[in-house]
């Protein structure tokens, strides 16, 4: 059997307009392309000197869908925003010569949940969330724990005896880290108000710039994104970073037998230059002791 004929494309949709050139054709042409979807590119047009007209658009309607407008290319490149450039400049410096370890631990949120409900309904007191509470916790873990609290500089680790702490800030664009000072000095009314107050200035740009260095330590929680739990990359010269994930709601079984509890995992990334894994897993452990026993967080 002899193979069916190939049938060409035709000759009338070759676009007769310059590839590189401004198409020539009347405004009310143009108008009527952009509502159909005409590529004005593949048509020749029948009017003075070569110049689309409207018949010519509508004519291209009612053809083929070959003459239809495509993209001319598969990709294209976006130009880095500053934030972004900013961002692919750092990124190499923190995770290439950093060596990183991880921490995973799982942490039973029922009762800091209960907790934050019974605040939240009280009248004329801030609204707290859930990152109020972990930044609480680990404020108070890291005066328990100055060794996560502390930067590798080269021929010593500096140890910090102060608790300022970065809030990871998600933009459009990229990721901004506003810093906390002094978190451990502070009441969870006082995080609760000046973080959402750093997070809201971060969004409409009006952090100043001492607002955005000098953190000690930095969590970053994607919790409201639904993601269940992660890693997240240093910020130099800090030595460590806290990720948080979302609260789930899944099956535990306790002493009471089978339920449903509240469960968020936390996992920390530490320079193994300024600390080793038992250090990471204490502090951790003491982040999850303090959430889980939340009026802890009170005193």
């Amino acid at each position: 059997m002899r193979p069916s004929p190939v049938t060409s494309a035709p000759a009338a949709a070759v676009a007769a307009q310059p590839s590189g050139g401004r198409v020539k054709a009347s405004p009310l042409a143009k108008k009527i392309a952009a509502q159909t979807g005409v590529d004005l590119r593949l048509l020749q047009g029948s009017g003075p000197g070569g110049r689309i007209v409207r018949r010519d658009v509508e004519t291209a309607g009612a053809a083929p869908a070959a003459m239809r407008a495509v993209p001319d290319a598969e990709f294209e490149d976006r130009p880095l925003s500053q934030m972004r450039a900013a961002i692919a400049r750092q990124m190499p410096l923190s995770k290439a010569p950093v060596p990183h370890f991880y921490v995973t631990n799982e942490v039973a949120m029922d009762r800091a949940w209960e907790l934050r409900e019974e605040l939240n309904a009280l009248e004329g007191q801030p609204k707290i969330s859930l990152n109020d509470l972990v930044i609480r916790a680990c404020a108070l873990a890291l005066l328990q724990h100055p060794g996560v609290n502390a930067s590798f500089r080269g021929d010593a680790i500096r140890v910090f005896h102060r608790a300022h702490i970065g809030i990871a800030v998600a933009l459009e664009e990229g990721l901004i880290t506003p810093v906390l000072r002094d978190c451990h000095a502070k009441s969870l009314a006082q995080i609760a108000v000046e973080s959402r107050d750093l997070a809201e200035r971060a969004r409409v740009r009006k952090l100043r710039a001492q607002e955005l260095s000098g953190a000690t330590f930095s969590i970053s929680n994607l919790g409201m994104f639904d993601v269940a739990e992660f890693s997240a990359i240093i910020n130099p010269p800090e030595g460590a970073i806290l990720a948080v994930g979302s609260v789930r709601r899944v099956p535990v079984v306790d002493e009471a037998g089978l339920g449903v509890g509240r469960r968020m995992a936390l996992t920390i990334s530490c320079d193994h230059r300024v600390m080793d894994g038992a250090m990471g897993a204490r502090f951790l452990q003491d982040v999850k002791r303090l959430l889980e026993e939340p009026l802890r967080l009170l005193v």
